[in-house]
């Protein structure tokens, strides 16, 4: 009977010797990550909180302006005035604290990634980040005020509106998710277009049925009042033009780059 070479021969008891350390290596690298990202996270947290209540005076700005004279928010929880600057803080360290944690979770996976996937991802984060900030700054600058206008405007004569700072505060960040979001439009259509999900050349051809979709989404996702609705609407379907035209740029460069430099 013969038997195998050594160098032929592969017992599977190896691969699991080396697989473990390389498993536990990822998981302290991930904890090492995470905890970086936290440490980030309470540390501009820490350093918001002293302005909680400036920040929330800053965010009322937009609904105050439109108010009659002596208008005011009101809490109608006893815990409100604590907890809603505090749910404000957290959130702003959040926001601001978005590029930090995108980069520990880039630092975690960029060394399993291949260097095309590398060149690809850096501007997609970066441009994820900065539509984000764009669309909530879009909604703070000229939806909210758009918005409390109209509203005020409409309130049935002899009705004094106001309003809770906590169903306020909740109001104004649901605005920001939908806004920061929907920014994200171009980001979603040119990765479908890299994934091969699609083709720029098909996302032309149903630009009709996605204007209809944007009109739909925006009923959906914001508060039920007309102006954030087409306020919404109006940027998505501009940004879905700019999906249009990055998603060829970016698709033709990046077959031209695996073409001269295969992986």
């Amino acid at each position: 009977m013969s038997t195998n070479p050594a160098g032929d021969a592969r017992d599977p008891m190896d691969d699991d010797t080396q697989a473990a350390p390389r498993l536990i290596d990822h998981l302290i690298e991930l904890r090492g990550r995470v905890l970086r990202a936290v440490t980030g996270l309470l540390a501009v947290l820490l350093l918001l909180l002293p302005f909680g209540n400036k920040l929330y005076a800053a965010l009322a700005a937009p609904l105050l302006a439109k108010l009659p004279p002596g208008g005011q928010l009101i809490a109608v929880e006893v815990a409100s005035p604590f907890f809603a600057p505090l749910k404000l803080a957290f959130f702003a360290a959040l926001m601001i604290s978005m590029p930090w944690l995108l980069y520990q979770a880039w630092a975690f996976v960029a060394p399993g990634l291949y260097q095309r996937e590398k060149r690809l991802a850096v501007p997609l984060l970066a441009s994820s980040v900065a539509l984000f900030y764009a669309g909530c700054a879009f909604a703070f600058f000229l939806v909210l005020p758009a918005v409390f206008g109209f509203l005020t405007k409409i309130a049935p004569e002899g009705v004094a509106m106001m309003t809770d700072i906590s169903a306020y505060l909740d109001f104004v960040l649901v605005i920001f998710l939908a806004f920061g979001a929907s920014f994200e439009l171009p980001v979603a259509m040119v990765i479908a277009a890299l994934l091969g999900w699609v083709t720029p050349d098909q996302l032309k051809e149903s630009r009709g049925y996605a204007v209809v979709g944007i009109f739909v989404l925006a009923a959906v996702i914001t508060p039920p009042d007309v102006v954030s609705q087409l306020m919404l609407a109006a940027p998505m379907c501009a940004l879905y033009e700019v999906g249009i035209i990055a998603s060829r740029w970016l698709v033709r460069g990046d077959r031209t780059a695996t073409a001269s430099d295969p992986e």
